[in-house]
């Protein structure tokens, strides 16, 4: 009984128990439902406990306080982002195409139903450090795997590689939050696709100048 105990949660509700990390898994669901809707501040652990079904002993079971709640499903939602940064770069070796996936990267997970890109780029507690760490995070990695590819093709400096990729990072994500704000306001008339194509374009033309060499750079 206190093996089950200990691996297992119960939905008083509902009566289903379900083993620990599908419980977590559940927990974090309905968080990052909370968080996107209503922000850090305005949100609270017995909101948290209600959309998921479950007791607040139960979520304190497995989350200690808000804040590591918060920061549990940030890190989630980072990874995500970086890992689908990853892949655009890793989908193909032409690099036009590479500057076009990686910009699609950022349009595709705002927008994403979830909405857990306001929890990365736009979070209402930007002043605890923690956060910040997690938010730069993305800014960073991303960064770093673009500036490999710049500096591996176009022979530029470190750090000239890098502030070229943190410029590319922050076009794709400030352009796809504006293309959804203008989206969801009626305002845009872009579909994703068509928006994201529009600024890898510009992006491309910029980048393209440096490449020592390359075939695609008239494309």
């Amino acid at each position: 009984m206190a093996s089950q105990q200990l691996n297992s949660d119960e939905n008083p509700a509902r009566g289903v128990r379900l083993p620990r990390r599908e419980r977590r898994a559940q927990l974090l669901s309905a968080a990052l439902e909370v968080f996107v809707a209503q922000g850090y501040h305005a949100a609270a652990m017995d909101d948290i406990a209600e959309r998921a079904g479950v007791s607040k002993p139960v979520l304190y079971q497995h989350f200690p306080g808000k804040l590591e709640l918060y920061l549990a499903i940030l890190d989630a939602a980072c990874d995500s982002i970086i890992a689908s940064c990853r892949a655009a770069l890793e989908s193909t070796h032409d690099n036009k195409r590479r500057v076009a996936a990686a910009i699609d990267a950022f349009y595709a997970y705002v927008a994403h139903d979830t909405g857990a890109f306001r929890l990365v780029f736009e979070s209402d507690l930007t002043s605890e450090q923690a956060v910040r760490d997690h938010v730069d995070r993305v800014t960073a990695e991303c960064a770093d795997m673009i500036a490999a590819v710049i500096r591996d093709d176009a022979g530029l400096p470190a750090p000239a590689a890098r502030l070229l990729a943190v410029s590319l990072v922050g076009m794709g994500q400030v352009s796809a939050r504006f293309w959804l704000a203008d989206t969801d306001n009626g305002a845009s008339g872009l579909t994703r696709e068509e928006a994201a194509a529009l600024v890898s374009g510009l992006a491309w033309r910029g980048i393209r100048g440096y490449p020592l060499s390359d075939e695609h750079a008239d494309g």
